[in-house]
């Protein structure tokens, strides 16, 4: 009976820790994609730079 009891205890408290787990990988999750660094910042606008000048040789191209 004893057994019992402290397996379901360790499943508790097994379970309690995987949620609370997951609880802070969302949370860590949520928090980098609103905290962005000036470096990302950077690398996006180069990149969308670039994008931007390789549809206007595109058209360029596709005029000519």
């Amino acid at each position: 009976m004893q057994s019992r009891k402290m397996l379901w205890i360790g499943l508790g408290v097994g379970a309690a820790g995987l949620a609370a787990g997951l609880a802070y990988l969302v949370y860590r999750l949520a928090s980098n994609e609103t905290r962005e660094d000036p470096t990302t910042q950077r690398i996006q606008h180069l990149i969308d730079e670039a994008n931007s000048l390789l549809k206007a040789l595109d058209e360029q191209r596709h005029s000519a």
